[in-house]
């Protein structure tokens, strides 16, 4: 009887698609403001029942109870965190992945979706002028693209060294590095040797100085910089990363999540300068390319270094490993996954149907309205502050006078009334607010309107 579950069912299909085709349609999508969710569990409660449901039913109470709940992060007006604005082409490549079962594990059985996949990353790999030995693979954010090349970082060294599994080591960051970074240290059993910033950005000098003074045994086998941190979007001092890295023979990993797609766009591509010396390099799609989640590029500079890090070996593995020198390439020998979804083929569906230039232009366009959102507040609201120009597409700014509770309260009502979703940050110790401008259906019309609501405080 259960051979139901997987046999055509027009009216759960025709359900579904129509639910798809209203949803794509929406233009601009809005934000939805969510409803509370503590009485979301009792609403669902019996759903998952012995007999199962009607599929109408089932659409409704996901469509009533769980879409409620959520804030739509391809709504244009969605500004806070990093967003993601998928096209609508990648959302339907997704789809399609989806509905045809495509996975990509290993070349035996996804040559296709492999070798499409190796397109976008060679994409990318030559937006940062990487050698054209380098590649790598998806996965599912930069968490786990930071986590699986500081694995390799971590074993490279060990090698290298001749350390034993127990011996101490550290990899020098900025506390300005992402927190996933620091989560990935703790997992690989790594310390820190924390390097103080100058204006916020890791340069090579501060590096330098750090490892000069360093009287710690341990050595230092590795340097974690950021293209594009993710609260003020600031690039590293990464030529100046790059040098010393070298001199001391560090693995030189780039997280440029967020900002690394920065490098598609023309008039900020030499603030990278410096990217093309990395081991390393992760670029998030799912954020600033236009994918859906989750989707994330991690590329090395020499992928064979992964692979001997990554290869996983078994009996059933025995197949599918690659001869020396053959063109197959199993995504699995990139990272810390074995299973694992073609999730870089929406991304490359949307390329394919819109071309790079549009890319450009799109990306482009957010690194625009930051500027001019920079210069809107400084000409016509005197009530407010810029507190640094936008680097990229992130534009930090206060409300002087303003407590936390006043921008929390703000940010509530700016999502209630559906002008925006907006939360308060924090910079140097005081809570702001910031912009992360990634749609390009963002307008400046909209942002008169988040601005506008600022000029009195919050009830």
């Amino acid at each position: 009887m259960s051979l139901h579950m997987h046999e055509y069912d027009e009216q759960l299909t025709s359900l579904v698609f129509d639910h798809l085709r209203n949803r794509l349609r929406r233009n601009p999508v809005e934000l939805d403001c969510p409803a509370p969710g503590e009485n979301v569990a009792s609403q669902l409660e019996g759903i998952l029942c012995p007999g199962g449901n009607d599929p109408e039913y089932v659409l409704k109470l996901y469509n009533r109870e769980l879409m409620r709940t959520v804030v739509s992060a391809d709504s244009p007006r969605y500004l806070s965190f990093i967003p993601c604005a998928p096209t609508k082409a990648a959302q339907l490549g997704e789809m399609l992945v989806s509905a045809d079962s495509l996975q990509g594990i290993f070349w035996m059985e996804a040559a296709g979706a492999i070798v499409a996949e190796n397109q976008v990353l060679r994409l990318i790999a030559d937006q940062a002028k990487l050698p054209e030995t380098a590649g790598g693979c998806f996965v599912t954010g930069g968490s786990a693209a930071n986590l699986s090349a500081l694995v390799v970082a971590r074993d490279t060294a060990r090698r290298r060294l001749g350390l034993p599994v127990s011996a101490r080591f550290r990899v020098a960051v900025s506390e300005e590095t992402h927190s996933s970074v620091t989560n990935s240290l703790n997992i690989i059993c790594a310390e820190k040797l924390v390097v103080p910033t100058d204006d916020h950005r890791l340069t090579g000098e501060a590096l330098r100085a750090a490892l000069e003074a360093d009287n710690d045994p341990a050595p230092v086998i590795a340097v974690v910089g950021t293209a594009g941190t993710t609260n003020a979007g600031l690039i590293d001092d990464l030529s100046g990363i790059a040098r010393v890295a070298k001199a001391n023979d560090m693995w030189f990993h780039v997280d440029g999540a967020y900002g690394g797609a920065g490098l598609f766009a023309p008039t900020v591509r030499q603030r990278f300068a410096g990217i093309e010396c990395v081991d390393s390099f992760v670029v998030d799609p799912h954020k600033w390319l236009f994918a859906p989640f989750d989707c994330a590029a991690l590329i090395y500079r020499n992928p064979q270094l992964a692979k001997s890090v990554h290869t996983q070996a078994g009996p059933y593995l025995d197949l599918v490993q690659a001869a020396e020198n053959s063109p197959e390439w199993n995504p699995p020998d990139y990272a810390y996954h074995l299973t694992r979804s073609a999730c870089g083929l929406p991304l490359w569906f949307s390329l394919a149907v819109h071309g790079i230039d549009a890319y450009r232009e799109a990306i482009e366009s957010g690194i625009a309205l930051a500027k001019a959102a920079a210069d809107l507040i400084r000409d016509e609201y005197k009530y407010l502050e810029v507190i640094r120009e936008p680097e990229l597409s992130c534009l930090i700014y206060r409300r002087p006078g303003w407590t936390a509770t006043e921008y929390r309260r703000w940010s509530r009502r700016l999502l209630a009334d559906q002008v925006g979703f907006v939360v308060p940050t924090s910079w140097e110790g005081e809570v702001v607010t910031r912009l992360a401008f990634l749609h390009p259906g963002t307008t400046l019309e909209m942002i008169r309107e988040i601005l506008d609501s600022m000029r009195e405080a919050p009830a």
